[in-house]
Order: C-alpha cells, then structure tokens, then sequence
C-alpha cells in the first residue's frame, strides 16, 4: 500500500499552524502517499494481527506565513473514507503521540511491536532511550548536572553552580520548569519542584549562553540535516519559537557523532537535539517536532526531507 499511517492525539486538538506532525502528513501527501491517521485507542489486536480503526484524510493547502506559523484553513483536512485496517499493509507507521510517556503512550508502543512494518520512532527505541536522561550518558558533553528527590543535595548543587534549570524527570512541553537561584527561595522552590521530595527532578546548571539562543539540530538517523535558534520570550526564560537559521559548527557536529550509534541502534529516526553554548541539554524522541515550524520560518523542507530519506532507506521504500 501506498500509504502511510500516523497514530497520533485526536486530530481536532492538533495545532494545523504549527505542529510537526501535520508537517510529516503535509509532505506525504505532496510526495504522493495516501495519508491515514488514528488513536492510540483505535488499536487492536485480531486474530494475532494488530489493525487500527483508521482515518483517510487529505489535508487542505497551506502556505507560509510572516513568522513560524503556516496559514491554513480553520477546517485544515477532509475525511476521505475510514474502516479497519491491517498496520502491516502500511508503508510505514510514524508514532506521533505528545509525550509524557505515561501508560496510554506506553500501551501504545506494546501494540505497535506487532505492527509488521517499519515504525517511526521505533517502539522499544523510545522505551530504551529517556530524552531528558540520555545526554548524562556523555558528562562531557552536557552542563553539570543532578537527578535525584533529595532537597538537600539539589539546595547543595544549586549553591555550587550558583543558578540551576530544574525540571521534573517526565516533564515535557515545558511545564514545571524553575529557575532557582542561590538564595532564600531555593529551598522552598525545591521542594515544590520534588513533590516534598517525592518526584524525580532534573537540575542542570543554568547556562547563561542560553541569551543567545537554544540551538535545536534535527537529526536523521544521526544525522544533522538542519539547526534553528530559539531564544526566551519577554518575561520567561523558558525557550520560545524558531527566530532564525542557526550555524552547525564542530561542538554540534561532535555531538551528534556521539548520539548516532544510540540513535541508530535504536531506531530512533528522527530525533531533535537540544543544544545550549555547545552543551548537549536533551534529545527530543518521543514525538520530535520544530520541523514544520521551521520550514514556515526559514523557507527550508526539513519535514519532505524527512519523508523522502524514509522512502527510500531499508523496508521503508514506498514506490
């Protein structure tokens, strides 16, 4: 089959201006591949073949506009026909669920190690690789850095590095985030952000190059296909959109020749790497997005270049 098909969050709370994962389904379909959509809900194991209730759609056309957004029509697809399926008549299946891994993303990948066709992020890549923790496996390469509940060893890492990042371990789309500072404030703020010390947290060195932006690199099967700066917005020093093209220079290039032969091993296809003054902070696995944004942004095809490398590598050939 000529199709491919996304097991994505319900299509009506998807953002059509911006979200990655219409990107992907925009490209497919200017590539010439049927595209199909589902829940992780609509899943199901028959007769030892797993099948989904899924969706045919066609998305409306879109163009760029002024910033990161794309301009769409408020109703941005059409439902073509829907029925049950077989997951292994597909092409290739990309997982485009919104993190956190909690237990509906987690069933979600069990079901899909039966799919019978080239899943995008691999299913048990994503369970092997945490994106918050993975960058510790190269201390030299990422900002002084604890993960742990204890109040007193966070308040004794924030006095040595003076200010610390601190966020929980299966946090994600940046809620929960501190910044904590060396002073009165810290302890309580610390055992805010540990649950009374009852919740993995992640506190990193405050790094003040993040003025100058956070580098997001995209990488395909370990490769970096593009990098774009995103930098704090007015009165948050959590990061923003996409603002401008960022260069790739040897601390980027080094670090994604690290992460490689993770990434590969594990299937993790696509993957964005977040990078603070040639630090590694994390590497985004579980639903990789900024593609679609930045294609509207700089005029790049970051999102066809994805589908088109996916084509033609190994089992995903779809001609």
């Amino acid at each position: 089959m000529n199709a491919i098909l996304f097991v994505t969050d319900p299509l009506v709370g998807l953002q059509p201006e911006v979200d990655a994962t219409i990107g992907l389904m925009a490209a497919s379909q200017d590539l010439e591949h049927e595209v199909w959509c589902c829940q992780p809900e609509e899943l199901a194991v028959i007769d030892g073949r797993l099948r989904a209730r899924a969706h045919r759609i066609r998305l409306r056309p879109r163009r760029p506009g002024s910033d990161h957004r794309w301009i769409v029509d408020p109703s941005w697809y059409d439902e073509l026909g829907s029925g049950l399926v077989d997951v292994g008549d597909f092409a290739a299946v990309h997982l485009r669920i919104d993190p956190p891994v909690d237990d509906r993303y987690l069933h979600a990948t069990y079901l899909l190690d039966l799919a019978g066709t080239r899943v995008i992020n691999r299913p048990d890549g994503i369970r092997a690789v945490h994106e918050k923790l993975i960058a510790l496996r190269f201390p030299e390469l990422c900002p002084a850095t604890y993960v742990g509940t204890s109040v007193a060893a966070l308040r004794e890492f924030v006095a040595r590095t003076g200010t610390a990042v601190v966020k929980p371990v299966d946090g994600f789309a940046g809620l929960d985030v501190w910044l904590v500072h060396d002073d009165h404030a810290a302890t309580s703020l610390l055992e805010s952000a540990t649950h009374g010390g009852r919740r993995q947290v992640i506190a990193q060195e405050y790094l003040p190059a993040v003025a100058h932006g956070n580098k997001r690199l995209f990488l395909l099967d370990g490769e970096i296909i593009g990098a774009v700066l995103r930098r704090p917005e007015a009165g948050d020093f959590r990061i923003g959109p996409p603002v401008s093209v960022a260069p790739i220079d040897a601390a980027d290039e080094a670090i994604a020749t690290a992460l490689r032969p993770i990434l590969v091993r594990h299937g993790l296809t696509i993957a964005g790497a977040d990078v603070i003054g040639g630090r590694l902070i994390e590497v985004n696995v579980t639903c990789p997005g900024g593609m679609h944004k930045t294609d509207a942004l700089l005029g790049t095809t970051l999102s066809h270049s994805i589908v088109q490398h996916l084509t033609h590598t190994r089992k995903g050939v779809l001609t």
